[in-house]
């Protein structure tokens, strides 16, 4: 299989104080080509900052350990172009006095080298895909015009716009109920597998990430606890915080 990123000995921290607090250490981690990965782990266990390093988002304050190397791509990965990333919360990553197409028509230009109207009928056709409908009136739209999950929609749209060959989701769903959460999850694994795009799928919700991926990464204080195939993981976990998750959702089921 082919290794899109090579992280070994990877950390990331930030300066408060003079010091260093870190939000990742020792992180030894393959991403292979066409493969959903989930990153799993309580908040502020780090999964989203490894989805930043990866996306090459980190702030430039973040001291950054170990190496992250690339071999799947020939040059330094672009976001928007080569890596869609699909933030928690819509919306604060949609601009609210921008219609919601436009967004997505700058996405399609800025990435693809799109003329306008190529790149309007490109929204549209997203707005489609992304099983919005009448894609021309929500593309007018602005995002308080538009209900959660139809956001969360839209800022997916504007994640493939430039069609990456990664996309990550970071708690796509985690703002949701649970019905839209499974209908965002099943249009995000339709998407990947129709695109055969790469997916690291972030969530605290195991189960949820049990339904999509083909191997979990389990995270927990900045640390990379477990990681391997998904049945694996659900059936055999080694590590014992792992369990007490499995065990949590199940008393939750219960």
């Amino acid at each position: 299989m082919t290794v899109l990123a090579h992280l070994q000995g990877f950390g990331v921290g930030y300066s408060r104080k003079r010091q260093a607090t870190p939000a990742l250490a020792d992180i030894d981690l393959d991403l292979f080509a066409g493969e959903k990965l989930a990153i799993i782990g309580e908040s502020g266990s780090g999964k989203s900052t490894i989805a930043l390093a990866l996306a090459g988002l980190l702030a430039p304050e973040a001291r950054v350990q170990g190496t992250i190397e690339r071999p799947g791509y020939s040059d330094r990965p672009r976001p928007g172009r080569d890596i869609g990333f699909v933030f928690q919360d819509p919306g604060g990553s949609l601009n609210p006095v921008v219609t919601v197409g436009s967004t997505i028509v700058e996405v399609a230009q800025v990435n693809l080298g799109l003329d306008r109207g190529a790149a309007i009928q490109a929204a549209h056709e997203l707005i489609a895909r992304v099983r919005l409908p009448d894609p021309e009136r929500i593309a007018r739209s602005y995002p308080h015009q538009l209900s959660g999950g139809q956001r969360q929609r839209v800022a997916i749209a504007a994640a493939i716009a430039g069609r990456p060959s990664l996309l990550i989701a970071d708690e796509a769903t985690s703002a949701l109920d649970t019905i839209v959460q499974a209908e965002i999850v099943a249009l995000i694994r339709s998407l990947v597998d129709t695109d055969g795009m790469t997916l690291i799928f972030i969530s605290h919700d195991i189960a949820l990430a049990a339904s999509l991926a083909d191997r979990i990464a389990v995270f927990r204080s900045g640390r990379l606890v477990e990681v391997g195939e998904t049945q694996t993981i659900i059936q055999q976990p080694t590590d014992a915080y792992t369990k007490q998750l499995l065990e949590a959702h199940l008393a939750v089921e219960a």
